[in-house]
């Protein structure tokens, strides 16, 4: 993966067609958008919140644009664009917008000025507070707060027409997602761009064959040939012609390699990584990674060519405006790890081989806590995870998920489908191979060890880049994809261990399958009180009225096949008070120790026990 170093000269205008990329919101029923996708769509560099008394999911409906001269023709849920108002009258605009019902009012402000503090009542925007504007700004901002509308300040520089554009299209992209089931094109596209900054370090930028900017990643240390990319939507022509001088653009349409763009001060250009986006030998367009103030990841091309495969179903969806072959095809995924068709109904969408083995992974959100580290936007999503009463945000988180495995899996085996069921998310390994025979008796074959190092550095990248905490289990390999339901229910049954009392990040069944068995057991004897022995019952009773320790050291006892000075050492208690505490359980609970078949049950009721407390 040679670089590519471009002569001296400096053309004028020039600018990147790399930039970062926003999240993208969950699929919405309601009418019109949350202004959080909106922001999250045509946001910074375009455009910062000033204020949003209502939160940042108010709902928008259409946008529309104002004439200063006369009060805005705005109706509920508008996004409201204030052309050529300033000052006093921008602030009577706003006022009388609100008064309408609008849902947001945009206005362009003067440039520099002062920090303003963030929106309050739960406006606060992810990306920090807003930072234009100065003295005009705070108070349009507290007028905007004052008659309960959001604020949005424009940069100078944007043309209203870009703007308005900008927002049609994701409104209609909504529409037309809410009219056919079909799911978000744009939205996508940027979420898989925030995805890719978080994997790589830098500032992402998604575009189509002809140069054009269809997504791009929020994030600070942009230069200026990003800068007016984003602004434009596409790179300046001067710039363009300067990449097809250096042979980049012939380089991403040959295949897949990542093509790397020196960095060169006297451009205004930082360090850049390219990729191609294929469709079979059809190029599709390319996705670039400015580095920013920090040098990229170390596996940042290796995230590239995944993120390359997957971003060229985007992109064939976003050419046809439709999602009807993505949505079917996951549609027949989830049905197929269900058991509810047969595998052959997917010969003629998904291109894989029914004959061969394969196997399934699945992921979980897990309860525990994550880890500090994250790439952008790993605080929020540690934030939006960690709150149950916030769904749109753990939404939003399972949707970063849901990029993140896809891109690793991707870069993986080219053929691996991802679709999300539930609050997992599956991966389906088809076409590999089964090791020779005994390979199980020595551990897994060379597929499954791969298969299982892959969800382990997924786990591993989803609480490095996303903040989160993440659990995989991996289903044991089948002869066909006519068995891959069982090897999900597998995936499934671990996982649920892992939710309940199994404290592991990622496993096989072979690895924890006794755990797993007490587990479901537990789980079981929990759902079903009349399989209990009221015995035992009585015993966790007195120690919560006495509070003593009869069932802890009762349950270390049984643990250490009753040696006495094993079990002490572990409850760092004298070998005496242990045996004393022993026949105090077997007074106080009947429970004759003695008896085989009354030690195993009360073993096992004890472990339920102590999951409880």
């Amino acid at each position: 993966m040679d670089s590519v170093s471009p002569p001296p000269a400096r053309p004028s205008g020039l600018s990147d067609p790399s930039a970062p990329a926003a999240a993208s919101e969950a699929p919405d029923t309601g009418a019109g958008v949350p202004l959080r996708r909106l922001l999250l769509a045509v946001g910074d560099p375009l455009v910062d919140v000033l204020a949003a008394p209502g939160g940042l999911d108010t709902r928008v409906e259409d946008v529309v644009l104002a004439d200063p001269e006369d009060d805005p023709d705005a109706s509920p849920g508008d996004l409201v664009l204030l052309i050529g108002a300033r000052g006093a009258a921008a602030r009577h605009l706003v006022r009388a917008a609100a008064r309408r019902g609008a849902a947001a009012v945009a206005v362009k402000v003067a440039a520099g000025g002062p920090p303003l503090p963030p929106p309050g009542r739960g406006g606060a925007r992810q990306a920090g507070p807003a930072r234009r504007g100065g003295e005009e700004s705070a108070l349009l901002g507290a007028v905007a707060e004052e008659a309960g509308v959001a604020l949005l300040a424009v940069r100078p520089e944007v043309r209203w027409d870009q703007l308005h554009s900008l927002c049609r299209s994701v409104l209609d992209d909504a529409r037309l997602s809410a009219d056919t089931g079909l799911g978000e094109p744009g939205g996508d596209l940027f979420s898989l761009a925030q995805t890719i900054a978080a994997l790589t370090g830098g500032l992402v930028t998604v575009e189509d064959s002809a140069s054009r900017v269809l997504a791009y990643s929020s994030g600070e240390e942009v230069d200026e040939l990003r800068r007016l990319s984003v602004l434009g939507r596409r790179g300046p022509e001067q710039y363009l012609a300067l990449l097809r001088e250096w042979g980049v653009f012939a380089r991403l349409r040959a295949g897949e390699e990542v093509v790397r763009v020196d960095e060169h001060p006297e451009l205004g250009i930082r360090r850049r990584l390219a990729v191609g986006i294929h469709a079979g030998t059809q190029p599709l367009g390319a996705i670039w990674v400015q580095e920013g103030a920090q040098p990229l990841s170390a596996n940042a091309e290796e995230a590239l060519l995944g993120a390359a495969r997957m971003a060229a179903l985007h992109l064939l969806r976003h050419r046809t405006e439709t999602a009807v072959g993505l949505r079917l095809r996951d549609d027949l995924l989830a049905s197929l790890l269900e058991g509810r068709i047969e595998a052959a109904a997917l010969a003629d969408t998904i291109e894989v081989s029914h004959e061969r083995p394969a196997l399934v992974v699945a992921f979980a959100l897990a309860a525990g806590p994550a880890g500090t580290a994250g790439g952008p936007g790993a605080a929020g999503a540690r934030r939006a995870a960690a709150d149950p009463g916030d769904p749109s945000g753990r939404e939003l988180v399972r949707r970063r998920l849901v990029d993140l495995v896809t891109v690793h899996t991707a870069a993986y085996r080219r053929r691996s489908l991802v679709t999300a069921i539930g609050g997992r998310i599956y991966v389906l390994m088809p076409d590999l191979a089964r090791g020779p025979r005994g390979a199980a008796e020595a551990g897994e074959s060379s597929a499954e060890a791969s298969v299982l190092a892959l969800t382990r550095k997924t786990v591993e990248a989803a609480r490095a880049t996303l903040g989160v905490a993440v659990q995989g289990a991996m289903g044991s390999l089948v002869d066909s994809l006519a068995q891959v339901a069982d090897s999900r229910a597998e995936a499934d049954r671990i996982l649920d261990a892992m939710g309940r009392d199994l404290a592991k990040d990622v496993a096989t069944m072979s690895d924890v399958r006794t755990q797993v068995l007490i587990s479901e057991t537990l789980a079981y004897l929990r759902a079903s009180p009349a399989l209990r022995d009221p015995r035992v019952s009585a015993l966790a009773a007195h120690d919560a009225a006495h509070n003593s320790d009869l069932v802890p050291s009762l349950l270390a006892y049984l643990e250490e096949f009753g040696d006495v000075r094993t079990a002490s050492a572990r409850l760092h208690v004298h070998p005496n008070t242990l045996r004393y505490r022993v026949r105090r359980a077997e007074s106080v609970s009947g429970i004759d120790l003695s008896d085989p078949t009354q030690r195993l049950f009360t073993h096992l009721q004890l472990l339920l026990e102590r999951t409880n407390q």
